[in-house]
């Protein structure tokens, strides 16, 4: 079994955390806010005071966090991992960030001898609680294999996607269909409604139609019971949106479809619907609000 660093205990973060004490690897745990680290510390697990402490003596340190900003101060940072690290550590980035962030760290990484993983998941908190997260990797094939037994205590299926920065490509493709996915399904939603169809019904035929999908099973519910709680956040979705169109730019490919999605994620943010679930989108197009 690894020592292992873990950097970020959010509602994916502490999920994928305890999956690796469960497997019997001995941690060390860094959160920005300590309220997040007492359900490891009542573990007897090592709760450091920055990224940096966490890192030392560490052979791996897995990391999520919310966006480039908050992966520059933890890996890059005065107390970040990258400058603690000891040469041969294994940095695994499971925040979804852009392409650029990630090739940046890994530069900044191999400079030290630390080899640096994009690593970022698909999978919601059922997911990363059940170890069913698809991760995706980016960076060195050797440094991967090392990693696979830690990544396989966290996922279901652990896939090499190609050199630094190839992980966080596919995430945010990945992202942007499934944004795509959700404002889909809350068009459909308010046409069923509108249409006074009956619910049940329309879940089931859609659910099993050929647009089914793990989405349709889970949003379109969401939306008829108008439960917003979050699964994944719809201010995260909105970012992830914002970084794809920021790649298709680098890229100068066209994203219509992104684009126009990407209006109606940042309209529902601005309407402060940003912590709620990212089928919240469907009260943006609605122009309902929710009950208190």
């Amino acid at each position: 079994m690894s020592t292992i660093a873990f950097v970020g205990l959010g509602a994916m973060g502490s999920r994928m955390a305890m999956n690796l004490l469960a497997a019997g690897h001995s941690l060390r745990v860094f959160n920005r806010s300590r309220d997040k680290s007492k359900p490891f510390a009542e573990k007897g697990v090592a709760v450091c005071d920055s990224p940096a402490a966490a890192a030392k003596g560490a052979e791996f340190v897995c990391s999520i966090v919310s966006d480039d900003v908050a992966t520059r101060e933890v890996m890059l940072g005065a107390s970040g991992v990258i400058g603690a690290a000891a040469p041969g550590t294994i940095v695994l980035d499971s925040s979804t960030n852009t392409p650029a962030m990630a090739r940046e760290v890994a530069k900044a990484a191999a400079a030290r001898g630390v080899h640096y993983l994009d690593a970022p998941v698909s999978g919601s908190l059922a997911q990363a609680q059940g170890k069913e997260l698809v991760i995706l990797v980016g960076g060195d094939k050797a440094a991967f294999d090392r990693a696979l037994p830690v990544l396989s205590a966290m996922g279901r299926m652990v896939r090499r996607i190609g050199g630094p920065g190839a992980g966080a490509t596919l995430k945010l493709i990945n992202n942007m269909m499934s944004a795509s996915l959700t404002a889909a399904i809350a068009e459909a939603a308010q046409m069923a409604e509108a249409a006074d169809l009956d619910r049940d019904a329309a879940l089931e035929v859609l659910g099993e139609g050929a647009a089914g999908s793990r989405l349709m099973k889970t949003k379109l519910p969401k939306m008829f019971k108008r439960d917003f709680s979050p699964q994944f956040q719809l201010e995260l979705m909105d970012k992830d949106l914002r970084y794809f169109l920021a790649l298709a730019q680098e890229l100068d490919r066209p994203a219509p479809i992104a684009s126009l999605v990407r209006s109606q994620f940042q309209a529902a943010r601005r309407a402060r619907l940003g912590k709620l679930d990212s089928c919240a989108v469907f009260l943006q197009a609605s122009g309902e609000r929710p009950k208190a």
